[in-house]
């Protein structure tokens, strides 16, 4: 990932720049006794700007400087010159980082697209200076206005990965590996549940078709109530537009109880319908993993038996003997184009 650190979700604080006095003047040249007003106006206060840059993969940067406060505007002054405008102040922002108001948790902006920019923080309009007041009444006004203050507040972002395929399974199911396959990513890859702290995403080119594939950390029982690393990694599930179980049948050759295949799809389903509902009506793809350690077919049909009699298309892969990837990928692009390969 680039950028350091994987951050997900921060708060900063945004101040824009104030808006410059207008400035009272009059016109003191040679042979004009009674020279009229001219003091120009204030410019206005620099605005901070929210933009999505496709080149972040995380918050680090704006998790550890909180504070974004853009320049004010300048004052104006005499023979009607107006302050300079306050350069606006830029922060650059992964795509698909949600915008919400510190205080209330409402949702203010997404950032959905390259360049897509977003203003967190108005600046204040510049004040009048008194040339802008002359009228055929009063032709030497003494005031002017002072400029408005910026806007200012506290934001929560939240990052969602946006990729087009999410893996999701148990801790140790084999998603990163699968990433780490099919892809050009290098996830860190290792054989204890939760080596995957954070989501890795990787550019899959299958035939003609491109699309991105995240692992999305695994998923314990009670995720959606935050248990484990759940809250953190759920939402980033939400944008995606296929789902990918992976199920790992080493738990049942291994003897361990309460865990199978149908039980870790059930689980996991849980979880999802638990977080949002509509996550249920996704188009889901389900794969029972590690197919190099099942070479018997009689044994494969007896793990996979459970999941068909819930109505489900069984796949088997394997990240190891790349048993199975190539056709996944190429029913993966077909759903995403609108219709399934096989």
């Amino acid at each position: 990932m680039a950028g350091g650190d994987f951050i997900d979700e921060c708060r900063i604080h945004v101040h824009a720049g104030h808006g410059g006095r207008g400035c009272v003047s009059f016109r003191r040249e040679k042979f004009v006794p009674r020279g009229g007003p001219d003091g120009g106006n204030g410019g206005r206060g620099g605005s901070v700007i929210l933009r999505a840059d496709r080149g972040l993969y995380t918050l680090y940067d704006a998790r550890h400087r909180k504070h974004y406060r853009a320049p004010n505007g300048g004052h104006g002054k005499g023979a009607d010159k107006n302050g300079r405008a306050g350069e606006d102040m830029e922060l650059r922002l992964p795509l698909g980082t949600v915008i919400r108001d510190e205080e209330t948790g409402v949702t203010l902006g997404e950032l959905l697209a390259e360049d897509e920019s977003w203003v967190a923080a108005k600046g204040g309009r510049g004040g009048r200076g008194n040339a802008s007041f002359s009228t055929s009444t009063n032709r030497t006004p003494h005031h002017a206005e002072t400029g408005l203050e910026g806007e200012a507040r506290w934001l929560r972002l939240e990052l969602k990965v946006l990729a087009d395929v999410g893996l999701i399974g148990f801790p140790n199911a084999g998603k990163s590996t699968l990433v780490a396959r099919v892809s050009g990513a290098r996830p860190r890859i290792a054989s204890y549940p939760f080596t995957t702290l954070e989501p890795h995403l990787g550019m899959v080119e299958s035939d003609d078709a491109r699309f991105v594939i995240a692992d999305i950390p695994g998923l314990i029982p009670g995720a959606h109530s935050g248990a484990g690393l759940g809250h953190r990694f759920l939402r980033h599930v939400e944008r995606t537009r296929v789902l990918v179980h992976l199920l790992d049948p080493g738990p049942v050759l291994l003897g361990e109880p309460g865990r199978s295949p149908v039980a870790d799809y059930e689980a996991i389903r849980k979880e999802l319908e638990a977080y949002a509902a509509e996550l249920a009506a996704r188009t889901e793809v389900v794969c029972l993993t590690k197919a190099d350690l099942v070479p018997d077919v009689e044994r494969r049909s007896e793990l996979e038996r459970d999941l068909r009699a819930l109505g489900l298309e069984v796949r088997w892969i394997s990240a190891v003997t790349s048993e199975g990837l190539e056709a996944l990928m190429r029913h993966l692009a077909g759903e995403l184009a609108g219709g399934p390969e096989t």
